[in-house]
């Protein structure tokens, strides 16, 4: 089985039982059972390895192009993994864009035990490279940025990093191995909040980290069994069900956002829009090179006669909530809500102005919630 689609639907084989199951079995157990002392065996903890989960592992490191896969209990906990690789003393650079939780996870966090870390913009990579020390380890960002969406070069940065020797780790969430691979195109290390894309239907919490080669593998999997943040059988499963229908549903989560910004472009009650799978508009030159999608995400800035909290407190069918990536349709106001801990200047200087609106696009009829953000509009207008 070659082809991407197909790859969705079936796991890798794993011979795990004799039933003719078409679908892993959910393995509930905790331990098992040694066949002798010194036998080999293959899992003896639930912890350290699990039939369901393994499954869900080896299909997404195939999906991703990669070595080996892991899954944890939710995206930090795989943000969490991918960084405890390193060390006091190292240092990595961060795009400047990336996720708050991230962020937190980094300056209040890993910060305490010596990691250091310098922000800088990754789409330009002179000052990339004007960041490295002699104690650079690794950079990390997302080619694709929450909320502006603004484009990263997987394969600029891969080959910058690979001059010096250091480790590219690219969170994937936003486009999911259907719409961009990074360890194809050079990354090492892929991070997934799994709870958005790959799930798909806002009923599971999980993370994910993919890598490029065994030496990583061994690094991530002792960081995976020593702290044991992993996905339960019950979550891989919902996981892995949630897999099979991927590229169904962003192919229309993709559709309907291009209807959405067709209809919003002409209006005047429109600044600006940020999404970089529509001709025209910003990083459209750079996405193309690389991702065959941008997702389903967009984001514009009301214009100055529109009330922005109005606006999604008169929505209906988007529902006014954080996260993204699933079946339903979301809006969330990025001012109040995702970067209301930044200072009106702070946000400002991030991009954030107080109209920005962020809309995770589901796979409802695209008329529906056009007739939502109209009826939002004409109520909203002040």
């Amino acid at each position: 089985m070659t082809n991407f689609n197909t790859r969705l639907v079936h796991q890798p084989a794993q011979g795990d039982n004799g039933t003719g199951a078409v679908t892993v079995p959910i393995y509930k157990a905790t331990t098992f059972e040694y066949p002798a002392v010194g036998a080999p065996i293959k899992d003896d903890y639930s912890r350290s390895g699990n039939p369901t989960r393994r499954a869900l592992e080896d299909q997404l490191a195939d999906l991703e192009g990669g070595c080996q896969g892991f899954c944890f209990s939710s995206g930090m906990a795989a943000i969490h993994a991918a960084l405890a690789i390193f060390k006091q003393g190292d240092h990595i650079i961060v795009g400047d864009q990336i996720y708050g939780g991230t962020f937190r996870l980094l300056h209040q966090f890993f910060a305490r035990w010596g990691l250091s870390i310098t922000a800088v913009d990754t789409r330009d990579l002179a000052a990339v490279e004007g960041a490295i020390r002699p104690n650079t380890k690794a950079i990390y960002f997302e080619p694709v940025t929450n909320p502006l969406l603004q484009v990263t070069s997987v394969s600029d940065v891969a080959r910058l990093a690979h001059q010096h020797q250091l480790l590219t780790i690219v969170d994937n969430t936003f486009l999911s191995p259907y719409l961009l691979r990074p360890l194809t195109l050079g990354a090492d290390i892929v991070i997934h909040s799994a709870t958005k894309y790959l799930s798909g239907h806002s009923d599971v919490s999980a993370g994910a980290v993919i890598v490029k080669g065994p030496a990583l593998a061994q690094r991530v999997y002792f960081i995976q069994n020593a702290l044991g943040a992993v996905l339960s059988p019950e979550d891989s499963n919902e996981l892995a069900r949630g897999v099979k229908t991927l590229s169904l549903r962003l192919d229309r989560q993709i559709a309907n956002v291009k209807e959405l910004v067709n209809y919003l472009r002409p209006r005047p009650d429109i600044a600006q829009i940020y999404y970089p799978g529509v001709k025209g508009l910003a990083g459209y030159e750079a996405l193309q090179k690389e991702a065959t999608g941008a997702g389903g995400v967009f984001s514009f800035e009301l214009s100055t006669g529109v009330d922005p909290v109005r606006f999604v407190n008169q929505l209906q069918l988007f529902k006014l909530a954080v996260s993204l990536g699933a079946v339903e349709s979301l809006v969330e106001l990025p001012s109040k809500m995702s970067h209301a801990e930044l200072s009106p200047a702070e946000q400002l200087a991030a991009g954030i102005k107080p109209g920005l609106i962020r809309m995770a696009v589901g796979i409802e009829d695209y008329r529906d919630q056009i007739a939502d953000i109209k009826q939002a509009l004409a109520k909203s207008r002040k």
